[in-house]
């Protein structure tokens, strides 16, 4: 790894960290506030399913803090025990986004799709990518090294940015469709609103750092093989 690629990894890694403690401590805040309706984060997701038309999706606990996520292949909503079971501003915010997911299913929303079927491409680039790229700026870097293997490499990290890329949009877009619901089901108030509004944004922040630190990643390794080529 190149000085400048390991500054980028170490300056986002950083950025990254202070965004997760900022949204745990987001969750932790908002957890501690009851909503008037004092439904539970599954009751919310329960309701928000029926009220989407979506029937054969099932909502359950999973272990973990912050585990919380959609499995379009199970067909569940899997909620942490903090969010199941809480039936705080915090737990109706992540109960309804993650059923944003399971409504983008149910309704085919492109970027979802398209999101889900790069996931075997980019299970394999995740694994494959960090050591072509770790071989290809080592041989290059000795002058003699083969440029062709460090452009494998940068193709298969390219699919893993245009997957995180691609995560940016799916992600926002189950966040409205939370927030919108819960405004208009009235499972938050006027004065409710805001706090969960607050909580997903910093959620939706992890992403962001995650994108593009991957898209500075690529151009640095972009401009390596650049200039090693010339």
């Amino acid at each position: 790894m190149t000085p400048g690629i390991l500054f980028v990894s170490l300056l986002f890694m950083g950025i990254g960290f202070l965004v997760q403690m900022r949204l745990k401590s987001k969750f932790q805040e908002y957890g501690k506030v009851p909503l008037q309706s004092r439904l539970t984060g599954r009751e919310v997701a329960e309701k928000m399913l029926r009220e989407s038309g979506i029937y054969d999706v099932q909502v359950v606990s999973v272990d973990g803090f912050l585990s919380d996520h959609y499995n379009p292949l199970k067909k569940t909503v899997n909620l942490s025990p903090e969010v199941f079971n809480g039936n705080s501003i915090a737990a109706a915010a992540v109960a309804a986004h993650e059923c944003g997911h399971a409504v983008q299913h149910s309704t085919g929303y492109q970027w979802l799709m398209m999101r889900s079927r790069m996931v075997p491409l980019v299970q394999v680039s995740t694994t494959l990518s960090q050591w072509i790229l770790a071989i290809g700026v080592g041989m290059l870097g000795f002058g003699g090294g083969n440029p062709t293997i460090l452009l494998i490499g940068i193709l298969f990290f390219a699919a893993t940015t245009v997957f995180s890329l691609i995560t940016l949009p799916v992600e926002f877009d189950a966040s409205n469709r939370a927030l919108a619901w819960l405004d208009h089901a009235k499972i938050t108030n006027t004065n409710e609103h805001p706090g969960a509004r607050d909580a997903l944004k910093w959620a939706a922040a992890t992403y962001v750092v995650a994108a593009l630190a991957s898209v500075v990643t690529l151009v640095q390794y972009i401009l390596i093989y650049l200039n090693r080529r010339d």
